[in-house]
């Protein structure tokens, strides 16, 4: 207003009013609170998959049914979330983040003293549902209808992944873990006020994500989004890379993996949903289908696959404006329905790979 003066003008002559300058701070807040979330939860979300997949490391042994375990691992943690994630949207101040890091921990010392895989096993997967939901929802609800908090939020478990199984390979202690979860859970604490003091009505809060094309009925863009997940999810996990072996090797594939999800969600807000989503997967298809045997080529086929997590969330969250942790679920879905297969078969031939 001072400066308004000075140069003998109105709020209203130049162009801004106080309720414009108000609208523009506060848009730019919820901005600040989407990055902020995303970072938070990009460490919650490495601490959390460094713990979960340290114990399923140190459960791999010669026994021969040990795959059982993993598929196991995938259904209890993958497909529970779209249940939790409703009764998040419905009491989204339950502090669901939080009390998953207490079970993680919990998890943890079973498997360190009382040595019961199942039940470790199973508080593993419920502590590790309940803070993914929590991560969406956060970031989610903060968004304004941009992806790139989410997008960094999901990008810290692929770093969180080989770290937990190269700790767990090596037989470290589990002592480092309890402090990870201990320095995470102050986090998830704070980062939950985002959704506690939010200045719109939780149901108010996603109507922003218009991503989805008009017209198309919501089952249809839900069947759509998820086999794109599932998809993505089996050329994760079964691409043939027969690059990789060695542990270096091993860290830089979820690297990649992690980035392209994180940058998938930070140029879909830059140059939006459909030429992202349609540059990435065109680009990526030749360096997936020809980088078996070449590290490099792989790597940028990997990194720009992984590009279209984000978009299929915003495009979920779309048509399920009022439900975001419902919308989440269908994503872990989806990728439990890309994984499970990969325990019978995987696609070795460029053909396979080219109908992928």
């Amino acid at each position: 207003p001072d400066s308004d003066l000075r140069t003998g003008m109105t709020p209203e002559m130049s162009g801004m009013s106080n309720s414009g300058l108000s609208d523009s701070r506060a848009a730019s807040n919820r901005l600040n609170d989407n990055q902020t979330s995303g970072l938070l939860y990009f460490y919650i979300h490495f601490v959390t998959e460094v713990v979960c997949f340290y114990t399923l490391a140190r459960y791999v042994g010669d026994n021969p049914t040990i795959w059982l375990v993993f598929l196991s691992y995938d259904m209890l943690a993958f497909v529970p979330q779209s249940i939790i994630g409703y009764f998040s949207d419905k009491h989204p101040k339950v502090p669901l983040g939080a009390i998953g890091l207490v079970l993680l921990g919990v998890a943890l010392l079973i498997m360190e003293n009382v040595q019961n895989p199942y039940a470790s096993l199973f508080i593993l997967c419920l502590g590790n549902c309940f803070v993914h939901v929590n991560g969406a929802e956060t970031t989610l609800r903060t968004a304004k209808g941009k992806v790139s908090g989410s997008a960094i939020f999901v990008s810290g478990g692929s770093f969180g992944v080989v770290t937990g199984k190269l700790m767990g390979g090596a037989g470290t202690s589990s002592w480092p873990l309890l402090i990870l979860l201990a320095s995470a859970l102050p986090l998830a604490i704070f980062a939950q006020r985002y959704i506690s003091e939010a200045e719109l009505p939780f149901k108010k809060q996603c109507l922003d994500f218009k991503y989805a094309r008009p017209g198309l009925g919501v089952g249809l863009v839900i069947v759509a989004a998820v086999t794109v997940v599932a998809v993505r999810g089996f050329m994760g996990y079964g691409i043939p890379t027969s690059w990789n072996k060695t542990a270096i090797q091993t860290v830089m594939l979820f690297s990649f993996m992690g980035v392209g999800k994180a940058l998938g969600g930070i140029l879909a807000d830059r140059f939006g949903f459909k030429r992202t989503a349609l540059v990435s997967a065109a680009l990526a298809a030749p360096f997936l289908m020809f980088g078996d045997h070449l590290m490099v080529i792989s790597l940028f086929g990997v990194m720009l696959f992984s590009m279209t997590m984000a978009i299929t969330l915003g495009i979920l969250v779309s048509v399920l404006p009022e439900t975001p942790g419902l919308a989440f679920g269908w994503t872990t879905i989806g990728l439990f329905l890309g994984t499970a297969p990969v325990f019978f078969f995987k696609f070795t031939t460029i053909t396979a790979n080219c109908i992928m």
